[in-house]
């Protein structure tokens, strides 16, 4: 086991490592990799899965050759068993997720579907408050003359594409942007309102309702799996001792 660290023409003895770790605010990010892997000790893997894991993590690395992968392992510091390791270390997690919280996933997606629902909706922002009730007016009697008016009058980068915005979800408009359009019907065309320095005039064109697929599926267990983290980095404090 090295007893010292060598940066360039410097050694620091090991017992220096730990303040310099401390330092440089690095220690969180080690408590947190630790508190992983000891969540990962009893995950088990097949011989396959190992294989495919190490194959998946030299072809994310571009790591191609045996000259690749020891210069890439000469400037992490790591021995090719620690490689091996690092590369199982992703498929773990992933598994360790799964087992622990895949069985609540549908009722957290009931739960938090709204944040995952998309829509589509038109707008024009203008500080004239005049010319934005005149827009209005005009869009009420020839509704499709929205896009037309927004590329010639709206002051925002939505002018580019005729005020169509979207799909986005629900968290990406400014809140009372968002709360209006929440409980909007598609085709609604809401009268000026002012939102910040800017008068809007907004339609929804289309609401996407979220479904339960592999990347919704993944973005509640990464929630659930962050929820836990930061407990467990709570009930893990940092002491030196």
């Amino acid at each position: 086991m090295a007893e010292s660290l060598q940066i360039g023409e410097e050694t620091f003895p090991a017992a220096a490592v730990l303040p310099l770790l401390a330092q440089h605010l690095l220690l969180p990010q080690l408590r947190r990799e630790v508190i992983i892997d000891r969540a990962l000790t009893d995950i088990d893997c097949s011989d396959e899965e190992k294989g495919l894991a190490y194959q998946g993590f030299c072809d994310r690395q571009k790591l191609s050759s045996d000259e690749h992968k020891q210069a890439w392992l000469a400037y992490h510091a790591m021995t090719s068993e620690q490689l091996e390791t690092l590369a199982l270390r992703e498929l773990k997690l992933q598994k360790f997720k799964t087992q622990t919280w895949g069985n609540q996933i549908n009722s957290d997606f009931l739960e938090h579907k709204q944040r995952f629902d998309r829509l589509i909706y038109s707008l024009i922002r203008t500080q004239d408050g005049g010319l934005a009730q005149e827009l209005y007016f005009r869009i009420q009697d020839e509704p499709d003359c929205f896009s037309q008016l927004a590329q010639t009058y709206s002051e925002g980068v939505e002018a580019e594409r005729g005020g169509l915005l979207g799909p986005v979800t629900l968290d990406v408009p400014h809140p009372n942007l968002a709360k209006l359009l929440s409980i909007s019907q598609p085709g609604q065309l809401h009268p000026p309102m002012r939102i910040g320095e800017w008068i809007v005039i907004v339609r929804l064109e289309k609401f996407l309702p979220a479904q339960l697929d592999d990347n919704i599926r993944q973005r509640l267990l990464d929630m659930r799996f962050q929820d836990w983290l930061k407990t467990e980095m709570q009930k893990n404090p940092i002491q030196l001792v």
